[in-house]
């Protein structure tokens, strides 16, 4: 790839030598978004069927929290939060607190969710450290995972080509298998397809460990992007916080992707009816609209910290009151307007769409999801599960193809060993019409028919 001159301009705009997130492409410009659309300095209107990073909850445009964002900047835009706090975030503490499922929870605001890993992580330590447990500083998450991009969020993640370039810098924490039960048969998966099983491995796992130096364990309620909306079997949850709890570990969850009604909850732990004791969030805080995520603490967390007189961390940026006011607008936005509802309602008829439209696909193998956070398992052969060679890109080629159609998807990979293996995700904004889910599933078939006959034809 060339860079543009300085002076260069495409799509009228002129371009800068940024640092991009993607390196083989010049992206559009975006120059507008409403509800579930967004619009580039050519004109061309594209449905943003990912919510970006399944991040845009409330929807693209929303005029009331541009107003609050600029109100709060003229009043106090930063106050460092070691000397102050504010009224925006101690009134977004307050309002937050009964939606998270927990007990008298504490929150800990930092500007997104690898910020939030790295803060739960420390609040771990820190909870053992009052107590006395001094060696307990392990923590476990799962294969198949993704926590972040920090290097403590990173080394938890259990993503290996995300791993693989700083492999030299991680290696401090460890991992069980993945409650994956569309995979749990293939032996490269790290996968388990049963509750006990993977309480089991936990518990094991833990009784092998050094007396007393596991931490936390760590892990999404549904997973993410890593392995494509994948929900956990029954009782899993409630067995795995036993095995937790009687390890004296911790149970973190992480609900950056999944928080604040993607899944048709108001958090995804809600419906395992499981506490965790430290809940991470980010994404949909703030849809998009400020950098905002937090750890909260349960208060049997917080007050044990607390006691112990002192919690060695903190970020220029954290407990900021623009983005804890913008934060409490998406709230009351989500609340008043019964988006949390909308999301579960609107769920369930996506994916009745896509089992309709895409059910019988030979190339589909699984069809899974819970309020609109939703994705396809793409395979070579339904029968096997085999996966298309990573070296053939389908999950990128959809996308590509779907940007074609003026859709927007989001991409997972590495389901079926960590490296090979295809998934196509959908977390639109909760405001999207049904009409709308309608195009998103057409032009979605669309785009998988032509990604897959461009493959097929590739590799002949």
């Amino acid at each position: 790839m060339t860079w543009p001159d300085d002076s260069a301009t495409i799509g009228g705009v002129t371009r800068g030598r940024v640092f991009r997130r993607v390196l083989d492409r010049e992206p559009p410009v975006a120059v507008r978004a409403e509800g579930s659309t967004i619009w580039d300095s050519a004109g061309r209107a594209y449905l943003d069927a990912a919510g970006g990073a399944i991040v845009v909850g409330i929807g693209h445009g929303r005029g009331s929290v541009a107003r609050v964002m600029a109100e709060q900047a003229g009043r106090l835009a930063y106050a460092h939060g070691a000397a102050f706090t504010s009224e925006p975030l101690e009134a977004y503490a307050a309002e937050l607190g009964p939606h998270l499922p927990m007990r008298d929870p504490a929150i800990y605001p930092v500007s997104g969710g690898s910020e939030a890993m790295e803060t739960a992580l420390k609040m771990a330590r820190t909870y053992h450290i009052a107590r006395g447990q001094l060696d307990r500083w392990v923590v476990i998450a799962r294969w198949g995972s993704y926590h972040g991009n920090t290097l403590g969020a990173l080394d938890l993640s259990g993503r290996k080509p995300l791993r693989r370039p700083y492999e030299g810098w991680l290696g401090r924490f460890r991992h069980v298998s993945a409650a994956y039960p569309y995979r749990a048969a293939d032996p490269e998966a790290r996968a388990l397809g049963a509750a006990d099983a993977a309480a089991a491995e936990l518990d094991a796992v833990l009784e092998r460990a050094e007396p007393d130096s596991v931490a936390a364990f760590v892990a999404e309620p549904i997973v993410g992007a890593t392995l494509g909306a994948v929900e956990p079997p029954p009782g899993y949850w409630p067995a795995i916080a036993d095995v937790c709890r009687r390890h004296g570990v911790l149970l973190v969850a992480d609900e950056v992707m999944t928080g604040f009604g993607r899944t048709g909850h108001w958090f995804a732990m809600e419906q395992f009816g499981v506490q965790p004791d430290i809940l991470v969030a980010a994404k949909g805080a703030t849809s998009g609209y400020a950098p905002f995520g937090f750890a909260a603490a349960s208060g049997d967390v917080f007050d044990t910290i607390q006691a112990g007189g002192a919690f060695t961390h903190g970020f220029t940026f954290s407990h900021s009151p623009v983005g804890a006011a913008v934060a409490r607008e998406v709230l009351r936005i989500l609340q008043d307007e019964r988006l949390v509802e909308a999301s579960a309602a609107k769920g369930s008829h996506l994916l009745g769409l896509l089992h309709d439209r895409l059910g019988d696909h030979p190339n589909v193998g699984d069809i899974r999801g819970r309020g609109l956070f939703a994705a396809l398992e793409l395979v070579a052969d339904r029968t096997t599960r085999a996966p298309f060679p990573r070296s053939q890109r389908l999950a990128e080629r959809v996308l590509a193809a779907a940007r074609e159609r003026g859709l927007l998807l989001y991409s997972g990979t590495g389901m079926a060993d960590g490296v090979q293996g295809d998934a196509v995700l959908l977390g639109p904004p909760f405001v999207i019409s049904r009409e709308e889910l309608e195009a998103v599933v057409d032009r979605l078939a669309q785009a998988l028919q032509a990604a897959v006959a461009a493959t097929v034809a590739t590799a002949v």
